[in-house]
C-alpha cells in the first residue's frame, strides 16, 4: 500500500555522475508492486571500500558477508534488493547472497569478495535466487540511470527518494561526494541504520576511509532514531573510486584531508536527517540537545532516551508542552544526572531551570513552537561540558497504520 509523502520530505539534491560509478536498475519482481526493485551499481577497478553494519545479533546473510568482506577493502559492485530482507532465512538465505556474488563477480571477472550485496523488506523469506538471477541479467543489460531512480528502487515504506552531495577542495581538486539512502521505519541507532550508500571520486586509502566513515556514524547515523527499533540489515557503505587523480588520502597529515572529513560527515548528517524526516507517520522533525553532560557520549544516551521515549514523541505530536515527561526520560536514561541541577527548554525557552519550574516561564512562545513541524528540545544537566544532539520525530496513529498492513 503506498503511503502519503511526508510532509517533511525534501526534493531530491541535483547529484552529477561520479567518475568510476555507473548505476543502473531493473525489476526482479520481489514484490507484486510493479516497479524496479534491483539495484546494480559498478565501481571501477580498485574502488576502496568502508562500512557500517547493524549489532542486531539475528542479521542478514547480507550483513555477515558484507561485515567480512569489507576488511580487504576493495570494491567492485553493489547489489541492493527490495521488497525481501532475506535475514532469519538460514542456509537457503546465504546461497542467495552467495549466487548473486558468483553472478556478478563472473561478469566483471573479480574476486567474490568484492561485490557487496544488500537486501531490505520483509523478515523471513529467503530471497528468490530465481528472482534475483533474472533481476541482475536485466540490469546488466540496462541503460545507466540517474540517481534519483537508483534512491527510488532502494526504497520500501519510503515515501520519497532521498539523496545527498557535498563537495570537497582535496590536493588542489575538486571532488565530489553523492549518496543514496532509503529508511523510514525500523529505525534506532547502534552503528548505523537503514541503508545506505556513498559514492566519491576521491582517492582515500581504504583504512582511512574506515576511519572517517566510523567517526562520521557515530555523530550522525547514531544520534537517529524512528522508533527504537534496529534492523536486521542497517548497513552503510563507503565507495571511493580514485578517479578524481588526487594524491591518495591515507591520514589527517594528507592535504585536504580535513576538508573531505568534513563533506563526509555533511553528507552522512544530510542523510540521516533525510531518514527521521520520512520517519513512518512523522508529521514533525525533532531535534534534542543534551549540554552539560559528564561527557559527550553521555549526553547522547540520555538525548537517545528522549528521543525514544513514547510519551515524549506523543507529547509533541500533540503540541503539548508537557516538559515533565522529558525530566522522566532523563531520569530513566541510566547516566549521571542530578534533578536540582536540570534545566528544560523548548524552542530556545527555558520551561524549568535548575531543578524548578520558572515562575514567569510563559508557555505561548512555546506552544507556538510546537506547532511548526521542526521542533528542538534543549537540556541542560549542569554537570560538565558533555554535549550532543540527537534527532527523532514525533509519533502519530500513521505510524500504527503502516506497520499494522506492512506485509499486506
Amino acid at each position: 500500500m503506498a503511503h502519503p509523502v511526508s510532509p517533511l520530505a525534501r526534493p531530491f539534491p541535483a547529484i552529477p555522475p561520479i567518475a568510476g560509478v555507473t548505476p543502473r536498475v531493473a525489476r526482479a519482481g520481489y514484490k507484486d508492486w510493479g516497479r524496479c526493485d534491483l539495484t546494480f551499481i559498478e565501481l571501477a577497478e580498485g574502488t576502496a571500500v568502508a562500512g557500517v553494519f547493524t549489532r542486531n545479533i539475528c542479521c542478514s546473510s547480507e550483513v555477515e558477508l558484507g561485515r567480512q568482506n569489507v576488511a580487504q577493502g576493495h570494491a567492485r559492485a553493489l547489489v541492493v534488493n527490495a521488497g525481501n530482507s532475506n535475514a532469519f532465512t538460514g542456509y537457503r538465505g546465504r546461497e542467495a547472497v552467495e549466487a548473486i556474488m558468483a553472478q556478478v563477480s563472473a561478469h566483471l571477472g573479480c574476486p567474490q569478495e568484492q561485490v557487496f550485496v544488500s537486501s531490505t523488506g520483509v523478515i523471513g523469506v529467503p530471497l528468490p535466487k530465481d528472482k534475483a538471477k533474472a533481476g541482475i541479467e536485466a540490469a546488466l543489460l540496462a541503460e545507466p540511470c540517474d540517481w534519483q531512480a537508483a534512491a527510488e528502487t532502494i526504497g520500501t515504506t519510503d515515501t520519497f527518494a532521498k539523496g545527498a552531495m557535498a563537495k570537497a577542495v582535496v590536493d588542489g581538486r575538486t571532488v565530489t561526494l553523492g549518496a543514496i539512502i532509503k529508511g523510514s521505519g525500523m529505525i534506532a541507532p547502534d552503528m548505523a541504520t537503514m541503508l545506505g550508500y556513498i559514492f566519491t571520486d576521491a582517492a582515500v586509502e581504504p583504512g582511512f576511509l574506515q576511519q572517517l566513515l566510523s567517526a562520521a556514524n557515530q555523530r550522525t547515523f547514531s544520534c537517529i532514531t524512528v522508533d527504537s527499533d534496529t534492523s536486521t540489515s542497517d548497513t552503510v557503505l563507503a565507495f571511493a573510486t580514485g578517479a578524481a587523480g588526487n594524491a591518495p588520502l591515507s591520514s589527517f597529515d594528507s592535504p585536504g584531508a580535513d576538508a573531505f572529513a568534513a563533506a563526509l560527515e555533511d553528507v552522512c548528517r544530510q542523510m540521516a536527517h533525510l531518514v527521521v524526516r520520512d520517519g513512518e507517520g512523522a508529521q514533525k522533525f525533532i531535534a534534542v540537545t543534551v549540554s552539560g553532560a559528564v561527557s559527550d557520549e553521555s549526553a547522547r544516551k540520555i538525548g537517545l532516551a528522549i528521543a525514544n521515549s513514547p510519551l515524549v514523541k506523543t507529547a509533541i505530536a500533540g503540541e503539548d508542552a508537557n516538559w515533565g515527561r522529558v525530566v522522566m526520560a532523563v531520569g530513566k536514561a541510566g547516566e549521571p544526572a542530578d534533578r536540582d541541577r536540570l534545566s528544560i527548554g523548548f524552542g530556545g525557552t527555558w520551561a524549568a531551570r535548575e531543578g524548578q519550574p520558572l515562575a514567569d516561564y510563559d508557555e505561548a512562545p512555546v506552544a507556538a513552537h510546537l506547532k511548526g513541524q521542526d521542533i528542538s528540545i534543549e537540556v541542560d544537566l549542569g554537570l560538565g561540558d558533555g554535549r550532543a544532539t540527537v534527532w527523532t520525530c514525533d509519533l502519530t496513529h500513521g505510524y500504527i497504520s503502516i506497520n499494522a498492513d506492512y506485509r499486506s
